[in-house]
């Protein structure tokens, strides 16, 4: 048992005298370190309480402690130029379990607590604490220059080359009935009408009855009618909205509007189609006469098509008005056919209200009096811009919607 003794004894100090030798390099770092943690164990299984051999003990305990502090510092360089080093968000994770993980070099360096003296225990703790601390700390800030790196890189690669042409959005076109209308519009704006609208399901009542087209009127059979009931239909014309415009106003007071809008009948050929536009006029005052009405259109008409535009009236019958005419239109000057016959066109209806429509909608045909008149918007629109097929209008079309 001594002899035993004895040689743990040399071989405790000659370990410890080659801690103190720093030029010894027959032994490595990590092998010295081994053999004193083995002698501690020795020492534990022989369990002597020899005096001499525990000072040895302790001298042992407090040079792995002075390797632990070591080792820890090391620690925390190592992973400090890691740190640095890395090159992305999984490089960093990676740097993070290899030092700090269940398995990583901290916890490796911490096993070696069960050969530090109790004394001892909390300082070498407080300094892994400390390491781990410094550690995690320098982790969080890389991680943040990473993700700030990576959105910059992001901000870079989308950015928006100013320099290059931009991407033009194809801007699209008046429907030319929307363009004919508006020259319409205009030109009677112009003369002080308002605009005025309705509703396109209409009551039997006011598109037939108060237009002076009772119910078994023979006119109606020129308006081939989209009867929902047999009180509600689609509105074959504008002119409703004439007599409603009438009962909204005070009686016997002055009116000049125009009322443009869809119309619905059952007529679909090359020529006529089941939907189409009209707009609508209708002035009424004291002493308004027939000179009035022709002077209106005329002003209408030359300001739409050129001053040059030749215009003739023709006697014809409508309903509501009495007398009508029907309105030509002929551009004999542009054409030169001044001194032959010219090709008249027919472009619209007119006439003086008829008194008892003026009766029917509460004013006094004795006070005053009025006119009206009606066109289609698609023969205005095929005039003004020379299209000719009526079924253009509604193809959509884009090779020839664009052409407006």
């Amino acid at each position: 048992m001594d002899t035993k003794l004895d040689e743990l004894k040399a071989k405790a100090e000659e370990m410890l005298k080659a801690c103190r030798d720093e030029n010894r390099k027959q032994e490595t770092y990590e092998a010295v370190k081994a053999k004193l943690t083995g002698f501690l164990g020795d020492m534990k299984k022989l369990n002597d309480s020899d005096n001499n051999l525990s000072e040895l003990a302790d001298q042992v305990r407090a040079q792995i402690v002075s390797f632990m502090e070591k080792d820890l510092d090391s620690l925390k360089k190592d992973a400090q130029d890691k740190i640095s080093a890395a090159v992305d968000e999984k490089t960093l994770q990676d740097t993070k379990v290899f030092f700090l993980g269940k398995k990583g070099k901290l916890t490796a360096i911490l096993r070696g607590m069960k050969d530090v003296s109790a004394a001892q225990r909390p300082v070498i703790g407080a300094l892994a604490n400390q390491v781990r601390s410094d550690v995690e700390a320098a982790i969080a800030d890389k991680m943040e220059e990473l993700k700030q790196k990576r959105l910059e890189e992001k901000i870079r690669h989308e950015t928006v080359d100013i320099t290059l042409p931009a991407r033009h959005h194809k801007i699209g076109h008046l429907h030319p009935l929307d363009k004919a209308l508006r020259e319409i519009m205009k030109s009677f704006i112009r003369m002080g009408y308002s605009v005025e609208e309705g509703p396109e399901i209409e009551q039997d009542y006011y598109n037939f009855e108060c237009l002076n087209l009772p119910k078994d009127h023979p006119a109606r059979d020129m308006q081939d009618s989209f009867y929902i009931t047999p009180e509600i239909l689609l509105r074959t014309h504008t002119s409703p909205v004439q007599a409603r415009t009438l009962r909204k106003h005070t009686p016997n007071s002055p009116i000049r509007m125009i009322a443009p809008g869809k119309v619905f009948r059952w007529d679909n050929d090359a020529t006529h189609s089941p939907v189409f536009h009209q707009v609508e006029g209708l002035v009424v005052d004291k002493d308004i006469s027939f000179a009035d009405l022709k002077g209106t259109l005329e002003i209408f008409l030359k300001d739409l098509f050129g001053s040059d535009t030749k215009i003739r009236f023709r006697a014809s019958y409508f309903p509501f008005t009495e007398p009508s005419a029907e309105v030509d239109i002929s551009f004999a000057a542009r054409t030169g056919e001044e001194d032959g016959d010219p090709d008249w066109l027919e472009i619209l209806g007119c006439g003086m209200v008829h008194p008892m429509v003026l009766k029917l909608n509460g004013y006094d045909p004795e006070k005053v009096s009025g006119f009206a008149f009606g066109m289609g918007i698609e023969r205005i629109a095929m005039l003004l811009y020379g299209i000719d097929d009526l079924r253009n209008f509604y193809e959509n079309d884009v090779r020839f919607l664009k052409q407006f």
